[in-house]
């Protein structure tokens, strides 16, 4: 194995002043596990002293703070902009830790001075009611990553790294988190990283062999094993390795200092020489005890360097006078004394190697995106938008439509560099292919004559995996830039945790007012359930939309627009929003165009509204009956379904609603963009049928509006798990959507209109039934379907 270092120039001085922070840092962490008082250890430990509840992690404790101790060294002595990412999940005493140390966590919570008091409170807040969370979080001074759920981390750092040249980030990786599907996809992540354009991203894979109760699988492997399988993933390791508190820290000044030597050395050769060969990115295999410097051994049973430190590797020291006496000479055993000065401020000795000012990693603008975020230069809609005569009389594809608007963005910010497309494969699939004309696809691998878009400098990026999709556009929203992730409606789901996760950030983020807003992470979910003529069954599920509304309501929003300006609209909404998760839901297929931009415009700025061109109320009496409809699919099926009804019920009172935003089905006291019970009942109505066709699962309208006045009288269809590899026709068809359907419904729920109109709601049927032969027979839909126009 190759893991030649720099050789180490620490003198005997930085030695010394490296372990005396390292050592202050396990003494903060440790403290925040166990103390409610007595910080600074100024009598012998009292039952009274320790909290009653014992919660935190203080395995992966050391090995953060030793990273961050030699991070800051670098970061000062070389004067690079840094950033850390801290993927053990439950590391948050040593992130606190440090933050306080440097400064940063004071001069964001003024309440936790660096004094003996300051150092009570930091300690009694931790896992604590009212106080911080025991993993890095939005709470934490330095982080953009929530370390609350394992495998994100390194996604995330490649996202903070793109397109911020001058940016180091380094990302400690557990060896637990390593095993998840996320984090061994986000090893390749480096075929993307452009020398040029971008920063760089410094893996730290942290190997202390356990996870909560079992081995990890890294930690286990042959040294060789590992180092292949790391130099198949592109990188070259470098190694540290041992117990000994001096050997580590000169093992890890020297890898340090190789590490970011050669990152230098690649990047010059990249800028200056246009070199274009894939570096192999420097990383370091750090492989310490778990629980380093802690018990050794309680109640007989080996701690350190096991499972069994993990989390609290003593228990009941409220109860248990041995283990209080064990908790206090662990933590005399740092030499707090030599570390604080009698205030309880850290000595200069500890301070030595912190870098000052927004250097240090609590302090860095690039933890706190909103600092460095700019507006969006979105060109005018006016540019893009599609002439609409009379509604539907010509048809787009919404999303192709969109791509004209995108392909400006990436154009307008071509020299600033802060705007990005991801998505899994699936760019000109998505009908968004005008990117390429502003733009090509990031790649850093190698290239063929047959190979078409790819660019070493390109900002569409796109890779197999929605895991590395989110995480990368996470990580660069989170460090100040904007971005749209492009999915097929059905596979948006397996980043269903992830934006969890990213949901929970932006809602605590919001109440942080230290933490400036950031950019919206945008969804366009399109190739969607109702148009998957090539693929079935398989990629048919619109249930992301159910998932998102689940989470808070101060940041989710969903929007189902029917046509090519309503995208527009609301895309560009959204490209310009703060803090929100917005999930758009567009067809790629051409779409007949119902409003013109005005139109659209008015109509998204209200979320839901009635149609009146589309009904046959005259404005005298109640419509008789409500059509609603919320997505493409749907509202044409409505619209083909009141043509009927014009057609051959004239005489009934129609009404066509079109919802947009479909959180307006809410109560406007369970979300933001919910409509008051008034405007709803106006809508609506409060005692006549309504009907209503949605894009995705029915049941979910229904859960939207169950405390309506009206929610008795309304009737939802919606997709029912009925697919295959069909006609586009049949699918509505097979799940009750199609218009005919729509017309039975309305007979069928309009009092006394059943007797009247059996003979209309008998040929309804009778069509439903040709239908089912006819595309079996010719492979298309019924011409009458095919061709339907809107003749309003």
């Amino acid at each position: 194995m190759s893991d030649t270092h720099t050789p180490s120039t620490l003198s005997d001085q930085d030695l010394a002043a490296l372990d005396a922070h390292w050592r202050a840092a396990n003494y903060l962490a440790v403290g925040q596990i166990y103390l409610m008082a007595n910080p600074l250890l100024t009598r012998p430990l009292t039952p009274e002293d320790i909290k009653p509840r014992l919660l935190g992690h203080w395995g992966t404790s050391p090995g953060l703070n030793l990273v961050h101790t030699h991070l800051n060294r670098v970061v000062k002595d070389r004067g690079i902009e840094a950033l850390c990412v801290w993927g053990p999940g439950h590391g948050g005493p040593a992130v606190l830790a440090n933050a306080w140390l440097e400064g940063s966590y004071s001069e964001t919570y003024p309440d936790v001075p660096r004094t003996t008091e300051g150092m009570g409170r930091l300690f009694e807040q931790f896992s604590f009611p009212g106080g911080v969370p025991s993993h890095v979080a939005p709470e934490t001074p330095g982080s953009i990553h929530e370390g609350g759920e394992l495998g994100y981390a390194l996604t995330h750092a490649y996202g903070a790294a793109f397109d911020h040249p001058g940016l180091l980030v380094t990302c400690v990786i557990g060896d637990g988190e390593a095993e998840t599907g996320p984090l061994a996809a986000s090893w390749h992540s480096d075929k993307f990283l452009d020398p040029v354009h971008d920063g760089a991203v410094l893996p730290v894979l942290h190997l202390n062999g356990y996870k909560i109760a079992n081995p990890t699988v890294l930690a286990r492997l042959p040294e060789g094993e590992l180092d292949q399988l790391l130099r198949g993933y592109g990188h070259d390791p470098l190694y540290v390795t041992g117990d000994d508190p001096a050997t580590v820290h000169r093992a890890m000044a020297a890898a340090m200092d190789t590490a970011v030597e050669r990152i230098t050395a690649y990047q010059r050769a990249a800028r200056e020489d246009g070199v274009t060969e894939r570096p192999r990115w420097p990383m370091i295999v750090l492989r310490t005890p778990k629980g380093w410097t802690g018990p050794k051994e309680v109640d007989g049973l080996p701690v350190e360097g096991t499972w069994r430190s993990h989390q609290v590797p003593l228990s009941g020291v409220r109860d248990n006078p041995e283990h209080l006496r064990q908790l206090e000479a662990w933590l005399r055993s740092y030499r707090p004394e030599e570390l604080f000065d009698a205030d309880g401020r850290p000595t200069d000795q500890v301070l030595a190697c912190v870098p000052e000012g927004t250097a240090r990693l609590g302090s860095t603008p690039y933890a706190n995106g909103g600092l460095l975020l700019r507006d969006l230069p979105v060109p005018p809609l006016e540019d893009h938008a599609v002439r609409v005569d009379r509604p539907g009389s010509a048809s787009h594809s919404p999303t192709q439509v969109l791509g004209g608007l995108l392909e400006g963005v990436m154009a307008a910010t071509a020299e600033r560099r802060d705007f990005r497309v991801v998505g899994p494969d699936e760019t000109a699939s998505n009908r968004l292919q005008a990117l390429y004309r502003a733009t090509g696809k990031a790649w850093q691998a190698q290239t063929l004559p047959t190979d078409e878009h790819l660019a070493r400098d390109g900002r569409v990026m796109e890779v197999l995996s929605e895991h590395l999709c989110q995480g990368w556009l996470e990580g660069y929203l989170l460090t100040g830039r904007h971005g749209l992730f492009s999915s097929y409606e059905a596979f948006a789901h397996i980043v269903d945790s992830m934006v969890n996760q990213h949901i929970k950030w932006l809602r605590t983020s919001r109440r942080l007012p230290w933490r400036l807003p950031i950019a919206s992470l945008n969804y366009l979910l399109t190739s969607h359930v109702w148009r998957q003529d090539h693929n079935g069954f398989s990629h048919q599920d619109p249930g992301f939309v159910d998932h998102i509304l689940n989470k808070s309501p101060e940041v989710v929003r969903v929007y189902l627009p029917p046509d090519a300006n309503t995208l527009l609209s609301v895309a560009d909404h959204a490209l310009r929003s703060r803090d929100y998760v917005n999930v758009i839901v567009a067809g790629k297929q051409p779409t007949f165009d119902w409003l013109t931009l005005e139109e659209a415009r008015a109509h998204c700025a209200r979320g839901a509204g009635t149609w009146e061109w589309a009904g046959t109320e005259d404005g005298s009496r109640e419509p008789d009956v409500v059509l609603g409809c919320a997505g493409d699919v749907p509202t044409q099926e409505v619209l083909a379904a009141a043509d009927l009804l014009r057609r051959h019920l004239p005489e009934l009172a129609v009404r066509v609603v079109n919802v947009v935003d479909i959180a307006r089905m809410l109560p406007h006291e369970e979300h933001p963009h919910g409509m008051p019970d008034s405007e709803y009942d106006a809508l609506f109505t409060r005692d006549k049928p309504v009907i209503f066709a949605y894009h995705g699962y029915p049941w979910l309208i229904h859960r939207l509006a169950y405390r309506r006045a009206g929610h008795a009288n309304l009737h939802v269809r919606g997709y029912k798990e009925e697919g295959t590899t069909t006609t586009p026709f049949d699918m509505v068809v097979r799940n009750d959507l199609d218009r005919y359907r729509l017309v039975m419904d309305v007979i069928d729920r309009v009092p006394g209109l059943g007797v009247r109109a059996v003979a209309l709601r008998q040929a309804m049927a009778d069509v439903r039934t040709r239908h089912h032969a006819w595309i079996r027979e010719h492979g298309v839909d019924l011409p009458e379907v095919e061709e339907w126009g809107w003749s309003g």
